[in-house]
C-alpha cells in the first residue's frame, strides 16, 4: 500500500525534503567531528540510543499508543538496517574526504531513486530525463575520477551510501498511508537502534564527557532530517521531490569552509553542477503536464 493521491502534495513533499537535507547536514558535519574519535557504528547507535526516549514520548504524547502501532515491522527493521549500512559508509567517507566533496558524490541518489522509481513504482520518465540522468552520472565521474592519479578509493564510500539511500526512500513508498509520519519517525530511530547494536560493541572506544552534546546533535538532527525526507518521499511524486536533495550541497559547502576551511576544488564544483542541474531538470520535466511533453516541447 501507498500513500492515497488524496494525501499527496508535491509541494508539500519538496518542503519535507528540503527541511529535511538541511537538518542531515548538520548532523553530518558534526558527526565528521565525532569521527576523528570514535567509529561509524558507535555513532549510529548513540545517535539512536539517545533520540529513541524523546521520540518515543513525542509519538505517544501526540499520536497515542496507536501510533506506535505497524502493519509492517520486517520493512521499518530493513530499512532501518539499510539505513546504518548506508550512514556507516559516508561516516567513513567523511573521515577520509572534505564534507563538501562527500557530499557531492552521495546526491547522486536521487539519480538512482529516479530510475529506482521506473522499476519499483512504475514511475513514468521519458527520454530528455534519462539524459539528465546520465548527465548527473557524468558529473558524479569527473568528480570521483576513476583511473585517474588523484582517484580516492574511499569515493566509493558515499557512492555506495547513494545507491543503499535511493533503495531506503523507494521502499518508503511501501508504508501504508495509514501509519503516520510520527509512526514512521518512531520505527525509523528504533530500527537504526537494532541494527547498530549488532556492530558497535565490536568498536567500541570510552565515550568523553564533553563529547556528549555532539552525540546529541547527531541523534537530534538525523531523526528530524530523516523523518522529513521519508515524509517527502510518501507523499510527493519520488521523480519530483527527490532532486531538492541536492540543497545539501550548498549546506555542505558552507558547513565545510566555516569549520574545516575547506574549499571545493574545481572538478568538485563542475561535478556538482551537473549532478544539480540534471536532478533540477528531472523535477521539472516530471512537473509539467503530460500534454506538453508528448507535443515534444523543449
Amino acid at each position: 500500500m501507498t500513500a492515497s493521491p488524496a494525501q499527496r502534495s508535491p509541494l508539500a513533499g519538496i518542503a519535507c525534503v528540503a527541511a529535511g537535507i538541511l537538518f542531515l547536514t548538520i548532523s553530518d558535519a558534526t558527526a565528521k567531528l565525532l569521527g576523528e574519535d570514535y567509529s561509524p557504528p558507535q555513532i549510529l547507535f548513540l545517535r539512536a540510543l539517545i533520540a529513541l526516549p524523546f521520540v518515543l514520548a513525542l509519538t505517544t504524547s501526540l499520536g497515542g499508543r496507536r501510533a506506535l502501532r505497524t502493519q509492517h515491522p520486517w520493512l521499518h527493521l530493513g530499512r532501518g538496517a539499510i539505513n546504518v549500512v548506508s550512514a556507516g559508509c559516508f561516516y567513513l567517507g567523511l573521515a577520509a574526504m572534505p564534507l563538501a566533496e562527500a557530499t557531492a558524490i552521495s546526491y547522486a541518489a536521487p539519480l538512482f531513486v529516479t530510475a529506482l522509481s521506473v522499476l519499483f513504482l512504475k514511475e513514468r520518465v521519458d527520454g530528455p530525463q534519462w539524459i539528465a540522468v546520465a548527465a548527473g552520472f557524468a558529473g558524479v565521474l569527473v568528480i570521483v575520477q576513476p583511473g585517474a592519479a588523484s582517484f580516492q578509493p574511499a569515493a566509493l564510500l558515499p557512492l555506495t551510501t547513494a545507491v543503499l539511500y535511493a533503495v531506503m526512500m523507494i521502499t518508503a513508498r511501501a508504508i501504508s498511508g495509514a501509519e503516520g509520519m510520527l509512526t514512521t519517525m518512531f520505527y525509523i530511530v528504533a530500527a537504526q537502534l537494532a541494527a547498530s547494536a549488532v556492530l558497535a560493541p565490536w568498536f567500541w572506544s570510552p565515550v568523553q564527557w564533553a563529547d556528549l552534546p555532539r552525540f546529541g546533535a547527531v541523534a537530534l538532527f538525523s531523526t528530524l532530517g530523516l523523518t522529513f525526507i521519508t515524509q517527502g518521499f510518501r507523499i510527493g511524486p519520488a521523480s519530483v521531490v527527490a532532486p531538492y536533495d541536492y540543497t545539501g550541497l550548498l549546506w555542505a559547502t558552507l558547513l565545510g569552509w566555516l569549520i574545516w576551511r575547506d574549499a571545493p576544488g574545481l572538478a568538485v564544483c563542475v561535478g556538482a553542477i551537473f549532478i544539480a542541474g540534471s536532478g533540477v531538470y528531472i523535477a521539472w520535466r516530471a512537473a509539467r503536464p503530460r500534454h506538453k511533453r508528448a507535443g515534444g516541447a523543449a
